[in-house]
């Protein structure tokens, strides 16, 4: 038997393999509990599936809706795997994006603002009492932008 060609025979097999709705809610559940790639999540889905942590599905029910842990269903699996891990990825860097463009479109306010602000304040080099007048708004040091790291989907 030519390893190639079985190698080929178990991926041809993984392309067609049918995404039902429920096989990828598995996938997504066993993903959200371990985000991890494809061996280990591999593991934690026969975990997953040992316990009936999901819909109390055994391997049984799970193999009824194209989830299999054997060797020749492994290729499809890991296709089904890979998919789900894809979109939550595309969905994270969006998420990320959105974030970026909101903290972008909050700076860009307070920057308005103070170009329409015509108020010119001298800097004076020292703290002489003398020089300052009063009533003058103190000039406050700027200190750029603060941002925080914020956990997604979390």
């Amino acid at each position: 038997m030519d390893p190639t060609r079985s190698s080929e025979r178990a991926f041809a097999a993984a392309a067609e393999v049918r995404s039902d709705p429920e096989a990828i809610a598995f996938v997504r559940f066993c993903y959200r509990r371990r985000r991890v790639g494809w061996p280990e999540l591999y593991d934690e889905m026969c975990a997953v599936a040992g316990r009936g942590l999901y819909q109390g599905f055994g391997p049984e029910e799970l193999s009824a809706i194209g989830i299999g842990f054997g060797l020749f269903q492994m290729p499809g699996l890991a296709v089904l795997v890979s998919r789900v891990v894809a979109e939550d990825v595309d969905r994270r860097r969006r998420t990320a994006a959105a974030i970026q463009a909101s903290l972008v479109g909050v700076d860009a306010e307070p920057a308005a603002a103070a170009s329409a602000d015509d108020t010119v304040v001298p800097a004076s080099s020292g703290h002489d009492g003398a020089a300052e007048q009063p009533g003058a708004p103190e000039a406050v040091p700027d200190h750029g932008v603060t941002r925080l790291a914020v956990a997604v989907g979390a």
